[in-house]
């Protein structure tokens, strides 16, 4: 299995950007002893050259994405790219893989979970192991088929609640790596400001809006962006009141969190918040 850690980083800034830079950061990541990095894929096919990169800038800790589209890669070439790393990368690799959404792409999608599936069972074939994999699950379908066929889930846009129920229907042995969302800023108002304006490109996706119903916010909330949704979605605060929401979705039966800091202001930002979050999670 490969090793997440308990805590890990969700960074977008260390997806896009100048490469010196992201490479740095994620050397401290590594030293501050967050388990994990995981950048995301979903709008291009060019992640695995920056997972690539990202295992010969560190040494011990896991580089995953979150995700890798199934539109814009084929299990088969991904394969490839797999079968070349070299066995200290393939064991600190996670391929977070994902079906991303209908208005993003288009009139090629089909139905989410038997398009997943196929995409799975092609990548089992062509030599990546099941342990190396998690689905970005969100309904009880999709985290179904993720337990049967990968090491597990990788939730985004969740509450604990949905860790609760993940952990009820895999049961143990099974992985949930869940995004966490934080903003470490003490005024509420500031807080939920800049969760409103992380949340502006997922707020009308069907599947995010379909996942956060299931979890009992009402239309008015998601059409809204009440504060309701986002005390819900995302941690804010003081660092102990997100190391608390951390806590439970560990208690909750969580192996991982990862962090995503909102901070609308860049690596630097979210660096600063990593690093004063690794105190209290870490």
């Amino acid at each position: 299995m490969v090793n997440l850690g308990k805590v890990g980083v969700w960074a977008m800034e260390c997806r896009f950007g100048d490469h010196d830079a992201i490479d740095l950061a994620a050397a401290e990541l590594e030293e501050l002893g967050y388990g994990t990095l995981w950048i995301p894929g979903g709008i291009d096919g060019a992640v695995l050259g920056d997972i690539t990169r990202l295992l010969g800038k560190t040494q011990r800790m896991t580089i995953a994405t979150g995700i890798l589209n199934i539109w814009k890669q084929e299990p088969e070439d991904v394969a490839a790219w797999w079968h070349a790393l070299s066995g200290d990368h393939k064991a600190r690799c996670m391929l977070g893989i994902g079906v991303s959404h209908g208005p993003i792409i288009g009139e090629t999608w089909g139905k989410p979970v038997a398009v997943t599936r196929s995409w799975i069972e092609r990548a089992l074939a062509a030599g990546i192991p099941a342990a190396s994999m998690t689905v970005a699950a969100l309904g009880p379908k999709m985290v179904a088929m993720a337990g049967d066929l990968t090491a597990g889930v990788h939730p985004y846009l969740v509450t604990p609640e949905h860790t609760t129920g993940a952990r009820a229907m895999l049961g143990p042995g099974k992985v949930i790596a869940v995004e966490q969302g934080v903003v470490l800023e003490g005024d509420p108002a500031k807080a939920r400001e800049l969760a409103r304006e992380a949340l502006a490109f997922y707020r009308n996706l069907p599947n995010y809006m379909n996942s956060w119903k299931r979890l009992g916010y009402s239309d008015a909330d998601i059409a809204d962006v009440s504060d309701n949704l986002l005390d819900g979605l995302f941690a804010m605060g003081t660092a102990d009141a997100i190391a608390a929401r951390v806590k439970d979705h560990h208690d909750r039966g969580a192996d991982h969190v990862c962090i995503q800091a909102v901070t609308g202001k860049g690596l630097e930002g979210a660096l600063a918040a990593w690093r004063e979050l690794a105190g209290v999670l870490l």
